[in-house]
């Protein structure tokens, strides 16, 4: 199965637009973990396995694993989800932005070393940063669009002039995702749950393509706007698919030993509140 194929199927499975963010912070963890960095796997596997038939996808931040010397804990995470929740995909979250051979490396890192499904990447160097990731068969991309951060104002939201309409640049890479970059049909786009208005913008210009949405939860953004932006239906087909990221609100739902427990009612609680904007 392509990528997109995996989050169709494990959206209509675990009737679930929610993709659990796995961003491990040994500082946070519950009391009889805490500061432990060898601990991060046990952690994490934990939290999947008390997600696994509520989430559409997991998304580890390979920074919360490269900052404590966990790559290898990382591999044997992904393996773990692709084990315990076999239809549901892995979006590695590590946000990479090179050209030519370096970024063959890196597909190579996330498809074949960590075993993910999708990558998240940046689009600023420009269509030969994002092609390498292409010429892998059946997996997903997904491109920085409108994050979810302030900051992404600085660029994001500036008029490209010497384009036709001046579209602002999330705008043009709206567009490029669906049009001539999308060569293996597995590009998608990350919006931020941040701003609804412009999740809708983006649903527009990329009809089809599957929306990352971080933000809902800690960050604020809201459940039940970010779903009617940006989700699309047909009858009961989905026509464009959304997986709307929580990641602290329920990894650390609660510091003791029940947090795998509370994880879950965390996570079903988001889960219920994103499908029942599905029917509004």
């Amino acid at each position: 199965m392509t990528f997109i194929d995996q989050l169709q199927a494990a959206t209509r499975a675990n009737t679930s637009l929610l993709c659990v963010g796995l961003d491990p912070d040994p500082t946070k963890f519950p009391d009889h973990l805490k500061n432990d960095a060898s601990r991060i796997f046990d952690f994490c596997a934990a939290i999947v396995d008390a997600t696994a038939d509520l989430a559409c996808a997991f998304k580890p931040q390979i920074a919360y694993f490269a900052a404590h010397r966990a790559e290898d804990q990382l591999e044997r995470l992904v393996a773990h989800i692709h084990r315990n929740a076999p239809g549901v995909p892995v979006i590695l979250d590590a946000k990479r932005g090179d050209i030519g051979s370096t970024a063959e490396q890196y597909a190579i890192e996330a498809f074949e070393r960590y075993g993910a499904d999708a990558v998240t990447l940046s689009p600023f160097m420009g269509f030969d940063s994002v092609q390498p990731y292409l010429k892998h068969h059946g997996k997903g991309a997904f491109l920085l669009c409108r994050t979810s951060n302030p900051g992404g104002d600085d660029l994001q939201a500036q008029r490209l002039a010497s384009i036709e309409g001046q579209p602002l640049l999330y705008e043009h890479v709206a567009r490029l995702a669906q049009g001539p970059w999308n060569l293996n049909g597995q590009l998608g786009l990350v919006v931020g749950a941040t701003y609804p208005a412009e999740i809708e913008r983006v649903r527009a210009l990329a009809p089809t393509l599957p929306l990352l949405i971080p933000g809902v939860g800690a960050q604020g953004g809201d459940a039940t706007a970010t779903v009617r932006a940006g989700l699309r239906t047909q009858g009961d087909a989905i026509t464009g698919l959304v997986a709307v990221n929580s990641s602290r609100a329920i990894l650390y739902a609660s510091p003791g030993a029940d947090f795998a427990t509370a994880a879950r009612a965390a996570a079903d609680r988001t889960r219920v509140e994103l499908h029942a904007a599905r029917s509004h």
